[in-house]
């Protein structure tokens, strides 16, 4: 079930925004339980809707609510945004003809009423463009590498391919006390495949007001986890709720499309050591396309110690700082996480950028990692450069 939003249509006004043959419409898909509450979905004595009626049965849900009536209602809220209506049209014009599905919208709808039709019509695409925001809502990703010798080829997997691995995920989040429905999602974009996973969380209980006095709502929220497959570097980044859910998804993601599920294990991507090797040398970007300068301005080191000491610094510049007071990274320090500020050519205005050893890379903007990862590969931030290093210098060691 969806997060438990039908307190988010508490007035007649939040109804009204939908043209009352529409509201009608998709309340009568669950007309059996307002007629149960006492109210009728059809106009009374030329007054037009009950939407007082309609407003005390959604501000009042108790066990009977059907779990439809709450999913129907939270998509089309979520939907029902003139972004929203402006990507469902234009997916819709984007169909073949013989698969589009046809609004009947009249001369002025509102995104509410677009919502609702295409909730009717073809509900999946709604979810599926519901989903696609949360693809651009993600910002912190955690990064694993293929493995050696593993094929990085990606082929569009069958309707078969993404029922068995629904099916796998259900099991699993079963086994975790999430439920089962989870539902994945493709998008095959200029910088990778991208994935939506909806599944749910831990059952949630919520005081409600019914017409008998107090009572509880028991629902289950529902989360959205991003994955993206870099065919290029063979490489899966994660955004999930936690290591667990992460590790799952590398096996199962792993075996279901690559026929392996070990195609993925949780080896380090980026280390911080150049900042203490190189000091502010591990700055150079002039080599770096799209990128004019950048600054170390945060550091977290890990002492230890049987209070798990953690030491944060801050400034606008850490290495000029360092550089006033005669100073360095200490070379025993374990560097938990590092920010940057980064000046990129297509922005006056320099954004942040946060890396976490082993696997954790952040921005500001989504788009902002192509560059910034070619910068951490020429100045040894990555693993791969790490190892590049390391085959270099046993090539001289051995001459």
């Amino acid at each position: 079930m969806a997060t438990f939003t039908l307190r988010r249509f508490s007035s007649p006004e939040a109804l009204k925004a939908i043209q009352e043959h529409n509201l009608i419409a998709l309340l009568e898909r669950h007309g059996d339980h307002f007629r149960g509450r006492g109210v009728a979905l059809s106009p009374v004595n030329g007054s037009g809707l009950d939407y007082e009626g309609i407003v005390r049965v959604l501000m009042t849900p108790d066990e009977h609510t059907p779990k439809g009536l709450v999913d129907d209602l939270y998509f089309v809220h979520e939907m029902a945004t003139v972004e929203a209506m402006d990507a469902l049209r234009e997916e819709i014009a984007a169909q073949p003809p013989k698969d589009r599905i046809r609004l009947d919208l009249g001369p002025d709808p509102t995104p509410a009423d677009v919502a609702v039709q295409v909730r009717l019509k073809d509900p999946d695409l709604l979810e599926r463009k519901h989903a696609e925001h949360f693809l651009t809502s993600k910002r912190s990703f955690e990064y694993f590498q293929a493995k050696k010798g593993a094929d990085w080829t990606f082929r569009t997997p069958s309707s078969k391919a993404f029922a068995a691995i629904e099916a796998a995920l259900d099991d699993r989040f079963d086994e975790m006390k999430r439920g089962r429905n989870s539902k994945v999602f493709v998008y095959e974009k200029e910088d990778g495949i991208w994935f939506l996973v909806r599944h749910g969380d831990p059952c949630k209980r919520e005081g409600a007001i019914d017409d008998g006095g107090s009572s509880s709502v028991y629902y289950r929220p529902e989360r959205y986890d991003v994955l993206k497959y870099d065919p290029h570097l063979g490489e899966l980044c994660l955004n999930a709720e936690n290591k667990k859910i992460c590790a799952l998804y590398r096996e199962k993601f792993g075996l279901h499309f690559f026929g392996d599920a070990r195609q993925f294990p949780g080896t380090a991507k980026y280390t911080l050591e150049p900042l203490k090797k190189l000091g502010e040398a591990a700055l150079v970007c002039s080599d770096v396309e799209g990128m004019e300068w950048i600054r170390l301005v945060e550091i977290h080191y890990y002492w230890g110690g049987p209070e798990g000491e953690v030491e944060i610094r801050k400034a606008s510049d850490i290495f000029s700082v360092l550089k006033r007071r005669g100073r360095a990274i200490p070379e025993m320090s374990r560097i938990l996480r590092a920010g940057f500020l980064v000046k990129f050519t297509d922005s006056k205005t320099p954004r942040r950028a946060t890396i976490r050893p082993n696997n954790v890379a952040s921005y500001t903007r989504d788009g902002d990692a192509v560059v910034f990862e070619d910068f951490m590969r020429k100045r040894g931030y990555t693993q791969e450069a790490v190892e590049e290093d390391a085959r270099v210098q046993a090539a001289v060691a051995s001459a």
